[in-house]
């Protein structure tokens, strides 16, 4: 057990501190694609009884038009997180006629990546900018990565911790700095142990072959069926290099041993020209190729398991936000989606989050080097691939370490925090999490990607077709029940105000495209000299 979280846990009741940790704020964003009955990609534009998805609070689209996001607002309590979230999924799901959404991470059936339409943001220049950065990832990437769906968990704590935590660790700089700190201490370990959530929470061990479009993969797939491919002890293709990541970023050295740091190897990234991005060209033939030629168009192009973030004003730089104001909460992105929920993601998951974060940031956290940081991320890619294999050895300071004793090692460190949680809380649920997950460690075939390939083995089925089935009972289900949080006039008043408030940003600019982009892009200098 570690000492250090039993110390700071034992510290904070023996202060009366243990109801600083009430007011936990989460929010959730779950990617999702509008598929046809067939199980192909939706080719119809966004739905106006959706509202405008460059303004509506809570349904948005991501790189496709047939790729959807739903967002909830930031919440303290869990259930009604995810009753917002069902809300919005049962309001979609009314709005779309034949079309379902797809419950799985890797895309379903598409022919070729020109198939997947570049989502549409309306003629004003932020919304002209949207689909711009799109189309500078089609250019760089292809179109197929962009498919992938994800769920991203957004978590804060309280004031009133940060306050007694900071109390507790006698430091004396300023709150905001403070916080900052404490949030890249917590992203430290978190990239150290990231491998946990993927063998837990990865829920996609098959694809559909036709996502590989004819490229050349390292990997030994197996066939299945008709069409499928899947490695036997995978956990996440999404997380894979065949998903969501780019070898082009490898080079980049964005580390997080402090806010400044991170930063500025953000601000490089954005400002650095790039000679294989060079090549596509900016504007030819007078038309966009791209926001511009550098390593990453904008800070959201750098993909990470994990990002600290700060709420932007109009038109503000994330790392302007950052610089002026401090880390307001983390964004966790190495979740699949949860084929076995309705929603995506389940309360469980939510509650064993919250443990595993407080974990990390309570847990000595030194710096992570460069070659560190590699380490983790060597560990990453062969949970992803192989994280159900017996005996699967990873790196823990610089020697082999079975990936099963770690995580019990993890496990026994986290149960104190869970206890802790629960007493807050006047709950039993953390715990009960804990033990949950802890099943799915000592039997890998009780993780979402060994429930999904044993079915698959078993039933000779195809990937596609299983989801396909999982899609229709869900949207059977979404409109069986009614709704919990919202009401649908709730829907329809938010889908008319954002439409209006798209015609309001429309009519307001006056600046033509060129000038919108040079004054935005001219911000990121001027923000990290402050």
């Amino acid at each position: 057990m570690s000492a250090s979280i039993t110390a700071v846990l034992s510290s904070l009741q023996q202060q009366g501190l243990q109801q600083s940790i009430l007011g936990i704020k989460r929010g959730i964003e779950r990617e999702t694609l509008r598929v046809n009955q067939d199980g192909s990609l939706a080719q119809s534009a966004h739905a106006r009884a959706l509202g405008s998805a460059l303004t509506h609070p809570w349904i948005t689209t991501d790189f496709s038009e047939s790729l959807l996001e739903f967002i909830t607002p930031a919440g303290e309590d869990i259930e009604q997180t995810l009753a917002q979230l069902a809300d919005i999924h049962r309001f979609t799901v009314r709005q779309l006629g034949d079309e379902r959404l797809w419950p799985a991470s890797m895309p379903c059936f598409i022919t070729d990546q020109h198939q997947i339409p570049l989502a549409q943001y309306g003629p004003s220049n932020v919304g002209k900018m949207k689909t711009l950065y799109r189309q500078g990832l089609k250019n760089r990437y292809g179109s197929m990565m962009q498919a992938i769906s994800g769920v991203h968990f957004n978590f804060s704590l309280p004031q009133s911790f940060w306050q007694a935590y900071q109390q507790l660790l006698q430091d004396d700089a300023t709150l905001q700095d403070f916080v900052s700190a404490q949030y890249l201490s917590l992203i430290r370990n978190y990239k150290r142990v990231a491998w946990l959530i993927v063998y837990l929470f990865g829920a996609s061990p098959a694809m559909c072959q036709s996502f590989l479009e004819g490229r050349q993969s390292r990997y030994a797939f197996q066939k299945l069926g008709k069409g499928s491919l899947y490695l036997p002890y995978a956990t996440s293709l999404r997380m894979s290099d065949l998903g969501y990541t780019n070898s082009a970023q490898s080079s980049l050295n964005i580390t997080y041993n402090s806010l400044p740091e991170y930063i500025s190897g953000l601000h490089a990234a954005v400002t650095q020209p790039s000679a294989e991005y060079q090549s596509i060209g900016v504007k030819v033939d007078g038309v966009f190729q791209q926001l511009n030629s550098n390593v990453l168009q904008i800070e959201n192009e750098f993909y990470s398991t994990i990002r600290p973030k700060r709420t932007t004003e109009s038109g503000e730089r994330p790392t302007c936000a950052l610089a002026k104001r401090g880390v307001e909460y983390i964004e966790v992105r190495a979740l699949d989606v949860n084929p076995f929920s309705s929603i995506g993601i389940s309360a469980e998951q939510m509650r064993f989050l919250d443990v595993f974060l407080l974990y990390c940031l309570l847990e000595q956290s030194p710096p992570l080097s460069a070659a560190e940081q590699q380490v983790t991320e060597q560990n990453l890619k062969k949970v992803v691939t192989d994280g159900r294999r017996t005996n699967l050895e990873l790196l823990q300071d610089g020697q082999p370490r079975l990936m099963q004793d770690w995580a019990e090692q993890l496990f026994a460190d986290m149960m104190p925090i869970a206890k802790w949680l629960d007493q807050a809380y006047q709950t039993d649920r953390y715990q009960a999490a804990m033990r949950q997950y802890y099943l799915s460690l000592l039997d890998p075939a009780q993780t979402p990607s060994g429930k999904i390939l044993n079915h698959l083995l078993s039933a000779r089925q195809d990937n596609g077709p299983y989801m396909r089935q999982l899609a229709e009972s869900y949207r059977s289900q979404l409109l069986a029940e009614p709704y919990q949080y919202y009401s649908e006039q709730d829907f329809v008043a938010a889908a008319e105000q954002s439409h209006l408030r798209q015609q309001q940003i429309e009519a307001a600019d006056t600046l033509s495209f060129e000038q919108y982009l040079a004054d935005y892009f001219r911000e990121v200098p001027a923000c990290t000299a402050e």
